[in-house]
């Protein structure tokens, strides 16, 4: 393989395509003068031939190969040299059959290179290997002499020139390959030791697990496919039964047309006799009339009757209002009386305190005046032995202390004098006081009976005063018991009303029984749903759907168990058809959690479970569960499409309007239905039953305290009559003799007392005198031997008395402000005690004068009386020869009545009926669109295998058993087990 031509194209010096032909097989040089390119030709041979050392070919970078660097337009260098591959014994392998063999190199800004074998793009180290296979190692460090390394060739030791001798002859590359090659076994050999640890330490243990995993899962597929297909037979049996209960339905309903024709029928029957017997009882009132008309007696007595009775009626009213007004008089006259005896009670002690601070000021006055005096002798003496001249113009005596010593022994003298004169009128009293004792002795059989009956009318009127008060009850609370009563006795008359009102139109309720065995317990018998529900107000805008949600359910009677239910329809003589919920046997189905809070979610704020709008007793919650667990309660249509067609609610949904939306795809609505309401009106009739029995037990408490009230009248009476009883006693006793002594007896006695008192008095004076006239002379003869600090004692002692006197001149005012208050209180209270006498003798006056017109109008009332019996024996005999009509009337009145019920039974039949074919066509329908269901949701499931109905619930049980399994499996398994060993593997 040798070269045979040479393309230069923008490589370093040569711009334009260049192109060198015409090289020997056996010798080639290259001439030429300076800077012709001879070099460059060298280079673009190294070039093309893959060197990979810039420097060797006199460059820093690829840029520097091309033309200019690419600065003069030319922006890519290309070299391709052609090797002549006749001789196919030094052919590469691989191109034997080519003659000719091209490689391309090309460089190009920026920074883009690429190599051409024979036309095709190839890799550089493909090109290498192309020719290191000819023994050509372009890289070899010796492959191109630059001038001025022969001399370092020429000096070469052996070893380096056996190493360019080996890569000369081509054989220095297989060795460096061998090195090569053991380098990658040893990397390859490392990685295979990892691969090994990695599989022992990781892999193989994961595998296991992964085995396990699988055999768990071909153990959960078992199972799985074991469900599917009891699951299968469990769905066809199913089938099979919802197909019976479609077939079972449409003949009921087809039954209970048929009953409902033959009720519409006997109602149009009792509508026409109805209507005949109203025709003929029409007929004969107006022959009754005529009858009337001829005579006029009848009507005339009858107005005369009922003038009677409305005179009596007035005459009633007034009578009472007479009876209420004396009633009220003695009541205040009581009043007043009690009153005017605490005023007399209050008078006696308001005139006890005035004696009692007139003695204070008194006394104060008195000692004020004393202290003045003192004061005024002291200041007397002090002038006088100051000056030796008395300071009083009016006195009498010589001043100082001699002065002062008269004057006490003046005192002295007085005050004796006064003691003896009081001797004496105490000895003169003492005896007027014996004599009225001996005269009162003899009377003292006479004041005995009469003190011993006014004590005990006292003591009886204080018994019954501490009865009335022990009772609890006075005349205010009677007058307020009676207008309560009154309003409590309106407010059940109007409740009653509202009741039977609010009964009649929910005569579709109305539920009676008789009871069924002796002593049988009615508290088993709950009573209609309709009538166990509560709605709070803030609910009552979904009544309507609430109803449509329970439909005929809300006729349903809540039993206790089967038992009651079974003995109410044989012996409990039931007027009309009814069905019947056993507590114990109801299969009561609530929507999950998960379902309501998902429709919730879907629908936030929108959708509620119907059973939470209601209230119930907690005894017929299984009852309520059953009616209302199953319905959700939708705000709009959109929460409700929203809620039932879902996958994971899937539930029937009512709307607020009553349009009702079930996940068979069955919808209804349109207008409201004709018992729309029913809920409403039974909360209305519960509330009136729920006032009425509030007003009922307060009216029951209030009579319970009818006794205290009749006791308290009984004790009211006695109390006034034994008052009356005192003052009359009061009356007499004060009148009699022996009070007139006994009140001389008394006075005399106060005048012994005061008279005691002013003895003491007296000797409390002398005694106070004698010791002034020793202190005086004391201080006389001090004042000889001490002049000045007599007088400076004396001057001590005035200070002293003025103190004193100062401070008893507030205590005296004081005293005169509080006995000034104290006398005013006494005169109001006398006002008082007059006002209060006049209005009782007023109050008693007016009783007098209501009772003389009570009478009067007792004595016209029975005038009254007396014509209205008269008038009503004339119209009782008038009426008797008209009773024959009447009994013609209440004949027909009765035939009437009695088809009229029987028509209200046959509408209440009819729509009992309704109710139960509209429960069973939804439940037909409902078979049906189970039927619908399982038919699409198993194609071919009418040619399923059917077992045995006594087998189905094993099979249940057998499916049930596997699918807790399954739910426990489904935990622990690993779906993507088979997949994960597959991939391992």
């Amino acid at each position: 393989m040798r070269i045979e031509e040479l393309v230069i194209e923008g490589f370093k010096s040569y711009p334009v395509r260049t192109q060198i032909t015409g090289w020997d097989p056996s010798f080639n040089a290259i001439t030429g003068l300076n800077g012709s390119g001879k070099s460059n030709i060298l280079d673009a041979i190294c070039f093309v031939l893959g060197i990979t050392n810039m420097q060797q070919m006199r460059a820093q970078n690829q840029q520097d190969l091309i033309y200019k660097r690419g600065q003069a337009g030319v922006t890519k260098a290309s070299v391709t040299i052609v090797f002549d591959n006749s001789d196919r014994s030094t052919s590469p392998v691989g191109f034997e059959a080519c003659k000719q063999i091209t490689v391309t190199r090309q460089v190009a800004l920026p920074n883009i290179s690429k190599y051409l074998l024979n036309g095709h793009k190839s890799q550089q180290q493909h090109i290498l290997t192309l020719f290191q296979s000819v023994q050509l190692n372009i890289n070899n460090p010796n492959f191109v002499i630059m001038q001025g390394r022969i001399t370092k060739v020429l000096n070469m030791r052996p070893q380096e020139i056996l190493g360019m001798v080996e890569e000369a002859a081509g054989t220095r590359m297989f060795e460096e390959r061998k090195e090569k090659a053991k380098r990658t076994m040893g990397k390859k050999e490392k990685r295979v030791e990892e691969i090994t640890s990695l599989l022992d330490e990781e892999i193989t243990p994961k595998l296991d697990t992964l085995r396990s995993e699988k055999r768990s899962f071909l153990s959960y597929q078992k199972a799985c496919s074991e469900l599917e297909k009891l699951s299968r037979v469990l769905r066809a049996s199913e089938w099979a039964d919802a197909q019976s209960r479609v077939q079972r339905k449409g003949d009921a309903i087809e039954q209970k047309r048929r009953a409902l024709e033959a009720i519409r029928t006997n109602r149009e029957t009792q509508e026409r006799e109805a209507a005949a017997a109203e025709k003929e009882r029409a007929r004969v009132e107006k022959v009754r009339d005529r009858e009337i008309a001829k005579g006029g007696k009848l009507k005339a007595l009858e107005e005369e009757v009922m003038t009677a009775e409305r005179e009596l009626a007035r005459f009633a009213a007034q009578v009472e209002i007479k009876q209420g007004t004396i009633d009220d008089e003695k009541r205040r006259t009581q009043s007043s009386k009690t009153a005017l005896d605490d005023l007399n009670k209050s008078l006696v002690d308001k005139r006890a305190q005035v004696d009692q601070l007139k003695k204070k000021h008194a006394t104060l006055k008195e000692t004020h005046s004393t202290l003045q005096e003192r004061l005024a002798t002291a200041e007397e003496l002090l002038q006088t032995l100051l000056t030796g001249l008395s300071s009083s113009a009016t006195s009498s005596n010589t001043g100082g202390y001699l002065g002062q010593l008269a004057e006490a022994k003046n005192r002295l003298t007085a005050a004796t004098t006064a003691e003896e004169q009081a001797r004496m009128r105490l000895a003169m009293v003492q005896k007027e006081l014996d004599e009225k004792e001996r005269s009162r002795k003899k009377m003292d059989k006479e004041a005995g009976d009469g003190s011993r009956g006014l004590e005990k009318a006292h003591k009886d009127v204080e018994k019954l005063a501490r009865k009335l008060e022990n009772i609890g009850w006075d005349a205010q609370k009677e007058q307020d018991g009676n207008a309560k009563a009154a309003q409590l006795k309106e407010n059940v008359r109007v409740l009653t009303e509202q009741r039977e009102v609010l009964s009649k139109r929910l005569a579709a309720l109305d539920f009676t029984y008789s009871d069924p065995t002796p002593n049988f317990d009615r508290t088993k018998v709950k009573g209609l749903v309709a009538t166990l529900i509560d709605i709070e107000r803030v609910n009552y805008s979904h009544s309507t759907a609430l109803e449509i949600c329970a439909g005929a359910k809300l006729y349903n009677v809540v039993v206790e168990n089967e038992r009651v239910g079974g003995q109410l329809l044989q012996n409990g003589k039931l007027k009309k058809r009814v069905t019947i919920i056993p507590l114990n046997k109801i299969n009561a189905f609530k929507i999950s959690a998960q379902k309501l809070a998902a429709a919730q979610e879907l629908a936030p704020g929108k959708a509620r479970l119907a059973l939470s709008l209601v209230g119930y007793p907690e005894e017929v919650s299984a009852a309520m569960t059953y009616v209302f667990g199953d319905t959700i309660i939708c705000a709009d249509s959109e929460s409700a499409k929203a809620a039932t067609f879902n996958k994971s609610v899937g539930v029937k949904s009512v709307t607020l309007d009553g349009d009702v939306y079930d996940p068979s795809g069955m919808l209804s609505g349109g207008s409201a239905p004709s018992g729309s309401g029913i809920l409403l009106k039974v909360q209305e009739l519960k509330e009136v039953e729920n006032k009425l029995r509030d007003a009922e037990g307060m009216l029951r408490k209030l009579e319970q305290d009818e006794e205290a009230r009749a006791a308290w009248k009984t004790l009211t009476r006695e109390l006034e009559l034994k008052q009356h009883e005192l003052r009359l006693l009061e009356e007499q006793v004060n009148e009699s003799s022996a009070h007139r002594l006994d009140s001389e007896v008394q006075t005399l006695k106060a005048s012994l007392v005061d008279l005691k008192e002013t003895i003491e008095r007296s000797k409390e004076k002398q005694k106070e005198a004698q010791n002034e006239c020793k202190k005086l002379e004391q201080d006389m003869n001090e004042f000889k031997k001490d002049k000045g600090s007599k007088l400076k004692e004396l001057k001590g002692e005035i200070s002293s008395l003025k103190t004193q006197l100062s401070q008893k001149g507030v205590a005296v005012k004081a005293a005169q402000k509080e006995l000034q208050t104290a006398e005013l209180e006494l005169e109001q209270t006398e006002k008082d005690i007059a006002s209060s006498a006049a209005e009782v003798q007023s109050a008693i006056d007016s009783v007098g004068k209501t009772t003389d017109e009570l009478k009067a109008l007792l004595k016209e009332q029975a005038g009254v009386q007396t014509r209205y019996n008269q008038a009503e024996e004339k119209l009782k005999a008038e009426r008797a020869d008209l009773s024959r009509f009447d009994d013609e009337l209440n004949e027909l009145e009765a035939v009437i009545k009695e088809k009229k019920q029987a028509i209200s039974d046959a509408d209440l039949e009819i729509k009992d009926i309704e109710h139960q074919i509209t429960s069973l066509q939804k439940e037909r329908t409902a078979a049906q669109n189970l039927v619908a269901n399982l038919e699409k949701q198993n194609p071919g499931i009418e040619n399923e295998q059917h077992v045995e109905e006594k087998s189905i619930p094993q099979l249940r049980e057998k499916a049930k058993e596997l699918e807790d399994m399954q739910k426990g499996m489904k935990k622990k398994i690993n779906p993507k087990v088979i997949n994960m060993i597959d991939r391992k593997r």
